[in-house]
Parts: structure tokens; sequence; C-alpha cells
């Protein structure tokens, strides 16, 4: 392939990366929002997505461009492919960092004294981050075995989620008035294990990029 295509197409990858950068930003902001009180950062998340979504259009633009010119083959067409499944999973992911903001803002959970001490939903949360993060080093390193490595952490985030709704169904099982800000928390943790599975399919995608396998849907 021509030098221009490599420079184009280094040039793309290092877009995907600071959109990736920006989305880890946003869910890192969600969780200390809720945990330091602090409506401002959910304002910046709201801000965020703006970003977030010319990233993808201009993402998805160029990468269309460099197939429609290029005409690339075997890996390279390998990556450019899945470079557009991944910018779509890193929207996904800003999309429930937003979506937690909402569900902030609708149910007042940063208005009053906490429901129970943010113990096992920080964790959850720092655990679906660091996956994330993770999952995109692989794709910087073009890592197979370290996009394996994120895929299996999936099982402690969705233990944790199991946990955590047991514990605030207790909480709204004892008392009505707590129904609205354990529905809110429950919420929270569920949006933490989509972003978790949004990680997942990027570490998928790095899996392809490198080894050609799709490995979807099947037990790592």
């Amino acid at each position: 392939m021509s030098r221009r295509f490599n420079e184009d197409l280094s040039k793309l990858k290092r877009e995907v990366l600071a959109m990736g950068a920006l989305a880890e930003g946003m869910i890192r902001k969600t969780m200390s929002a809720l945990v330091d009180r602090n409506p401002a950062l959910i304002q910046e998340v709201l801000a965020d997505e703006v970003r977030m979504d010319a990233f993808q259009r201009a993402i998805d633009t160029e990468t269309v461009r460099l197939i429609g010119i290029f005409t690339p083959v075997a890996g390279d067409l390998r990556v450019l492919l899945m470079i557009t499944r991944i910018n779509a999973e890193l929207e996904r992911c800003a999309d429930q960092a937003v979506s937690i903001c909402y569900g902030y803002e609708n149910l007042k959970l940063l208005e009053g004294e906490p429901l129970k001490p943010l113990v096992d939903l920080p964790r959850m949360a720092s655990i679906a981050e660091q996956m994330f993060h993770d999952s995109m080093e692989a794709f910087v390193h073009n890592s197979a075995e370290e996009a394996m490595a994120v895929i299996k952490q999936d099982d402690d985030v969705d233990k944790l989620n199991d946990q955590i709704f047991r514990e605030l169904l207790t909480y709204m099982l004892s008392d009505p008035r707590n129904i609205s800000r354990a529905l809110g928390l429950i919420l929270t943790a569920r949006a933490f294990e989509r972003i978790a599975d949004h990680a997942v399919n990027i570490a998928e995608d790095v899996v392809y990029i490198v080894r050609g396998e799709d490995i979807r849907h099947v037990k790592a």
C-alpha cells in the first residue's frame, strides 16, 4: 500500500484514540459526579457529547474515503472495517455516560444524603473504565493478548451488577421511599455494565484486526 495511505491511516488511528480518550473522560466524570456530589461534572459530560458526535461523523467519513480511494485488501481492509465498529462502540459508551447523567438529574441522586455508602458501584465503575482503557490500549499495541485479557474481566462486572441489584432491592422492599433513589443506582450500575460490554466488543474487534478471527459469541 502507498505511503500516502499509511500516513492517512495513522492519522485516522490517532483520531480514534482521541475519541477514545474523550469517552474515557466522560465515563470517569459520571462516577465522580455521584461520589463527589458534583453536578458541574454532569454538565461537562453533556458538553462532551457534542464533541463525541463530531468525532464519530469525521471518523466514519474518513474511513469511507480511504476505502474508496485506496481500495485496501487483507489486513489494511480489516483495520478500516474494525475502525468503523470501534467508532460506533465509542459513541455508545459516551451515550451510556450521558444516560447516567440524565438519570442523576431526573431522579435527583446528587441531592440530599446518599441512600447508602457507595462501595460496590464505584468499584464496578472503576473496573468498567479500566476495561475500556485497556481495550483501547490493545488497539494501540495491536495486541490480541491484551484484548483477550479485557474480555476475561467481563464476568467480574456482571457479578458486581447482580450483587448491587440484590442489595438495592432490599432497600426498596424495606421502605417504599427508597424506591426512586435505589432504582436510579440500579440503572447506573446497568449502564456501567453496558460500558464494560462495549469494551469487550472493542477487544473482540482488536482480535479480528490482529488474527483475522471473529470471536464474537464464542466463549473466551
